[in-house]
């Protein structure tokens, strides 16, 4: 067998076969003892083959080996001998050379994440959960599953104007399929699979930790050997607990980011599995992997788009790590134009470019698909989204110092908050703003590891470096704002899969600082200390992510200069009722950002229903002026100026709704309700039926159609309305009972009766209702039954006028009727 994945050289480089020394080479982290021999009977010892035909042995390489299995005489057995990682003597203050076996660890792993965000298994659906989720008709069984695919994150069509373009139909789906087995929008389901997804993942990454430190190698029965079970264990258990992760996992939106990391790491291990064979049986073998690692890539990119980056990672590692390209050996080559850089075994490893040629191909591919079925149109994102990205100048320093904002939220993540836009993070206009240290710090430290990773001697340490950085920087590059425009400035969620390369390097620094110094009670201390910090952190931020009320008031002390903060607690108070607060917190985010329309809309509503009538115009004239295509304030300055007798431009705003948003049921309502109030019967009875072409079950339209046409006499016209609203909505029981006074007018009494009572069985305490059924029973006869509900009505709305004299009729006749009989 062949020993792989260290420092040091192993047999002569040349061909398979050639002569030469051949030594098991006694490099820092050998097994202690007398190393075994490599050899067959003539006492030979063969170089290892590598998987790619050709390949050129460098220095120090700490690359893949594949171990062969050589012929040692009949019935022979070749021992061999399989040397840890480095790094992973290093750690052996931390975790004691008994440390657990790979399934044990992975056990202790899943364990410990799950239990770090278990607190907020029976949380409510939280922030962008309510658009995503209870929102989005693409959850319900009505909806064609076929619709999932023309359709974006948050249900709408992806040729809409207004969509994000976050195209994710996989992770959608999964929702629909929670919502159909919990039997409706009940949390508890959504986010326990959240939290057992988290769980699997960091049990995967476990095995991707074990390549990544240990190198990669089999055995001659194709099993991958775990060289740095004590490296993968402790980045698996960092990982596991890191703080940043409670977005994704207490935030049930945030499964995309889930399933995007657990398809993108199998993706990954899929593509190390691509290089199992050696032999002339293996192409075949080793395609298919590529292949399927490829596939794996495009379901990531279909949970979410980040996903698709796991190509550039593979790559990669195929480049840096298989193919062991070394940048400082290829520059020296170039500079002293070294005519041996034409045989460079990379550059004529017919095996790579291949693979490199079904990446790209399998990307490109990708790429195109997507752009056939979103279209061309980038999403539609606003200064308030991110507004370093609408900035006249400082623009790269700005975009830097969101990057190293991130670094800071993986270095210390502590600081926590579910929104990180709207004067959270002030823009930097000047290089003497001291955050500019900052950026300053973040690349000081990105260059120094680029260069130890692509020039370093060690190739131990060029893999680690190399492979750490590609997690960190390669899924984040969606999120830089590098080839479009995002959406947010900071958002913890695209983190999640960055921190994999952040657990990397900082397993590789507490090996590097434990080999350089005699205080490894020390170390082991800080590790034990940031593991348990970090666990006590995620188990108080998945509670803070357990109601919104909790969520929106953690982010006070982070950002208390950001108006979405303000606004969504205002929000939130408004709809529980306090008014009151509710408005305190919609101005500070209106003072806060003078442009915010959303608030602007929500606090002239509330003043609206307080009857403070000429501030809720002036607000909402202010956001449609700001934001001309708001559809919505529109509408509501249209309620506002109907209110204030000003219908003419009430009607204007109401048009105006309509053109920014051609399917509006309720602004066709509203406009409705004006024509009515103007005795434009035939205009409202058109606006109303405008609404429920749209929306079929808007019941307040086809209840307003029934009584119009009741009041102005058309009483068939009104039955046949009746009739209709109740087949699209047969358990509403305003139709039921709106029908039901139309039946009792044109006599149809049984049927009028049967609509009455159920419409009482299903809301008994209506009042309207028994005094309706009264007045029914008094005509028709039933004078007992109807002094019965007269009673009722009367005990549930003492103070109904028309029931009280209805009342009274009835007993002056049952009097007469008692005098009669006497």
């Amino acid at each position: 067998m062949g020993v792989g994945g260290e420092p040091g050289r192993v047999g002569s480089c040349g061909r398979r076969g050639a002569g030469g020394r051949g030594a098991a080479g006694g490099s820092r982290g050998a097994v202690r003892g007398r190393p075994l021999p490599l050899s067959g009977p003539g006492g030979r010892l063969e170089p290892p083959e590598f998987p790619h035909p050709g390949g050129r042995c460098g220095r120090g390489s700490g690359s893949l080996q594949i171990p062969n299995q050589h012929n040692a005489g009949a019935g022979g057995h070749q021992p061999a001998v399989f040397r840890m990682a480095v790094l992973d003597t290093d750690l052996d203050h931390i975790f004691p050379s008994s440390v657990l076996p790979p399934l044990w660890a992975k056990l202790v792993v899943g364990l410990v994440a799950i239990v770090c965000f278990a607190r907020s298994y029976d949380g409510d659906f939280v922030f962008d959960d309510s658009e995503a989720i209870v929102n989005n008709k693409d959850l319900q069984a009505e909806t064609p599953l076929g619709d999932l695919w023309h359709h974006d994150f948050w249900g709408s069509r992806l040729s809409s104007n207004t969509s994000h373009k976050s195209y994710r139909p996989l992770t959608v789906l999964t929702f629909r399929i929670n919502y159909y087995l919990s039997g409706g929008f009940h949390p508890v389901g959504f986010h326990v699979v959240n939290i057992l997804l988290h769980g699997g993942i960091s049990v995967l990454m476990v095995d991707v930790f074990s390549v990544l430190f240990g190198g990669l190698q089999y055995t001659s029965k194709g099993r991958r050997l775990h060289l740095a079970p004590r490296a993968s264990l402790l980045a698996a258990l960092l990982f596991a607990v890191h703080p940043v992760h409670t977005e994704c996992v207490a935030g049930v939106v945030g499964r995309a980011d889930l399933l995007c990391a657990l398809f993108f790491l199998l993706s990954f291990l899929g593509y190390c599995k691509a290089f199992r064979e050696s032999n002339k049986e293996g192409t075949y073998s080793s395609t298919f992997w590529v292949l399927l690692s490829i596939f794996l890539g495009a379901v990531s990119m279909l949970c979410k788009e980040q996903g698709i980056t796991v190509l550039g990672l593979n790559a990669v590692f195929d480049i840096l790590v298989i193919g062991k390209f070394n940048v400082l050996e290829i520059v020296q080559k170039v500079l002293h134009k070294d005519k041996s850089l034409e045989s460079l075994g990379m550059l004529r490893n017919g095996g790579l470019l291949f693979r490199m040629t079904l990446l790209t191909s399998g990307g490109a591919g990708m790429l195109y698909v997507r752009w056939r079925i979103m279209g061309t149109g980038p999403p539609a994102f606003t200064e308030v989204d991110n507004p370093a990205s609408f900035a006249d100048g400082m623009l790269a320093v700005n975009y830097n110092y969101y990057y190293s904002l991130n670094a800071w939220l993986l270095l210390c993540p502590w600081w926590l908050c579910f929104d990180w836009s709207m004067g959270c993070i002030p823009l930097i206009k000047s290089v003497s703003d001291w955050r500019v240290i900052a950026l300053a710090a973040l690349w000081f430290c990105l260059i120094g590891l680029i260069c130890q990773a692509l020039c370093s001697e060690d190739g131990h340490k060029r893999r680690i470096l190399t492979l750490g950085l590609g997690f960190l920087v390669i899924p984040f590059l969606p999120a830089s704002n590098l080839f479009f425009r995002v959406g947010f400035v900071v958002a913890e969620r695209v983190l999640y899969l960055p921190s994999v390369g952040y657990c990397v390097l900082l397993t590789f620094g507490f090996g590097a600082l434990s080999k350089h110094t005699k205080k490894k009670k020390l170390i082991a201390a800080v590790v034990l200390g940031i593991l348990l910090i970090n666990m006590l952190r995620c188990v108080v931020r998945s509670g803070q992510w357990r109601s919104e009320e909790q969520l929106f008031r953690s982010a006070l002390s982070v950002c208390p200069l950001n108006a979405k903060v303000h606004y969504n607690i205002g929000k939130n108070l408004a709809d529980k009722g306090n008014q009151t607060a509710a408005i305190r917190y919609y101005r500070e985010a209106v003072r806060l950002n003078p442009k915010y329309v959303h608030a602007m809309n929500n606090l002239g509503n509330i003043l609206k229903e307080r009857n403070e009538l000429q501030e809720a115009e002036e607000l909402l004239s202010l956001a449609v002026r700001i934001q001309p295509d708001f559809a919505a304030a529109w509408m509501n300055l249209g309620i506002v100026q109907n209110s204030l007798k000003r219908f003419e431009a009430a009607e204007q705003s109401y048009r105006m709704a309509i053109k920014h948003r051609r399917k509006y049921p309720d602004c066709y309502y509203n406009l409705g309700r004006l024509y009515a109030d103007l005795n434009r019967h035939v205009d409202a009875l058109n606006a109303w039926r405008n609404a429920t072409m749209l929306k079929p079950e808007h019941s307040l339209a086809w209840n307003n159609m029934i009584i119009l046409l009741d009041n102005t006499g058309n009483l068939a016209q009104a039955e046949a309305v009746g009739r209709e609203a109740l087949e699209l909505i047969p358990n509403d029981h305003s139709l039921m009972f709106s029908l039901a006074n139309v039946l009792g007018k044109s006599q149809k009494y049984k049927e009028s009766e049967a609509l009455f009572l159920k419409a009482i069985k299903a809301n008994p305490n209506a009042a309207s209702y028994h005094g309706n059924l009264a007045v029914l029973y008094h005509r028709w006869g039933h004078l007992d039954l109807a002094k019965k509900h007269y009673e009722i009505s009367l005990q549930l709305d003492p103070m109904a006028s028309g029931t009280k004299e209805n009342y009274g009729l009835l007993r002056r006749k049952l009097e007469l009727m008692q005098k009669k009989d006497v």
